[in-house]
């Protein structure tokens, strides 16, 4: 068990220092998925197609440093502006936990000690999504997720 005076992150997003903000970040990729919002219900529905940047086998950006200028609609989550993202972050989102003062999930890095523990236990999107490239945007909701469901407050990846 990681010590309480180590767990940098339980003093809030607004304290964080730019080091710290970017390794909060689990790598899960959902936030790298394209999302629907039902216009009648208001809920969030995810789907299985990414962000053409994102590798898929890796969860992590291709050209993270400059994916602002390959997408330039990808939005860059901030101590500024995380509010604005939380209603489409996962439940199991670090970020949108750490906002709400609820602990990290279990398979944490910050807690294992170990990236890859998000994609041994299956809370990331490897091998399960694909690029949005070639899919027309009317065509998105034949790939909706049912793995996930962004509303759920027990919201966590499934199989």
């Amino acid at each position: 068990m990681l010590e309480k005076s180590k767990r940098w992150w339980e003093k809030g997003l607004q304290n964080l220092t730019a080091d710290q903000w970017e390794l909060l970040c689990d790598g899960c990729g959902l936030c790298c998925l394209h999302k629907l919002e039902d216009e009648e219900t208001g809920a969030l529905h995810y789907t299985q197609l990414a962000c053409p940047l994102l590798d898929t086998q890796s969860c992590q950006c291709r050209f993270y440093a400059q994916r602002f200028k390959h997408v330039p609609e990808c939005m860059k989550i901030t101590p500024s502006n995380y509010r604005e993202a939380l209603p489409w972050l996962p439940n199991s989102c670090a970020y949108k936990r750490v906002a709400q003062r609820l602990p990290l999930p279990s398979w944490h890095h910050l807690l294992t000690g170990e990236r890859s523990t998000i994609h041994d236990v299956g809370a990331s999107v490897r091998g399960r999504v694909r690029s949005s490239e070639g899919i027309e945007e009317e065509d998105y909701q034949e790939y909706i997720l049912h793995w996930i469901d962004a509303d759920n407050d027990n919201d966590s990846v499934r199989e």
